[in-house]
């Protein structure tokens, strides 16, 4: 039988959707609770019951989404480091789980990219402190891979992973919008020969 924890995380997954494609669709101010509670399929109150507003519901939402792409992103290195690959194939096997990431949420990520670039925001801290959640998952393995000698220690850790993800980001934006015939096998051996060409310098 369906727990009281299940069905209320399965609605808030139904509010998530609904406010992401509402807001990458029309905006942050001109999305209503009305619009996200009708196109979810459930009442007013109910978007009251899981959130005190339409603002919580937003900050939550980025927390939700990062939090996909984080664990989705450690996945990726996880699985490289099981079959016993190195530190550089583990950050493409990153860039290819960011694609895929990409690909399968499109409004979620428009909607992130823009907010990093807002200040304004009440939920801005959550914002960065979420996005640092993401970026450190690749310094985590950059680092490991400046340690056992796979890439050079010259390497700024923190400006690279923020790089990397920012590449898979805007790439992965730029291909939806301008680029679409394209496969996303295309879009990561693109990447590919970026990262070993000019990060692992081989």
């Amino acid at each position: 039988m369906e727990s009281s924890r299940t069905r209320r995380e399965g609605t808030r997954q139904k509010l998530y959707e609904a406010a992401v494609t509402l807001i990458a669709e029309q905006g942050f101010s001109s999305t209503t609770v009305d619009e996200i509670a009708e196109r979810a399929g459930v009442a007013k109150g109910t978007v009251y019951y899981n959130f005190k507003s339409k603002s919580e519901l937003f900050e939550e939402l980025l927390r939700h989404g990062v939090g996909l792409l984080t664990a989705s992103l450690k996945a990726a290195a996880d699985e490289t480091e099981e079959r016993e690959g190195t530190k550089v194939e583990a950050l493409d096997a990153m860039i290819k789980a960011g694609l895929v990431f990409i690909d399968r949420y499109p409004a979620f990520t428009q909607l992130y990219v823009a907010e990093l670039w807002r200040t304004n925001r009440a939920w801005q801290s959550t914002l960065l402190v979420v996005r640092q959640q993401a970026v450190a998952v690749v310094e985590t393995v950059l680092r490991e891979a400046i340690e056992n000698g796979e890439l050079s220690e010259e390497i700024d850790i923190p400006l690279t992973a923020a790089a990397l993800v920012g590449m898979v980001l805007v790439a992965a934006l730029d291909w939806q919008a301008f680029q679409p015939e394209r496969t996303i096998d295309d879009v990561h051996a693109a990447l590919s020969r970026l990262l070993h060409g000019r990060v692992s310098g081989r």
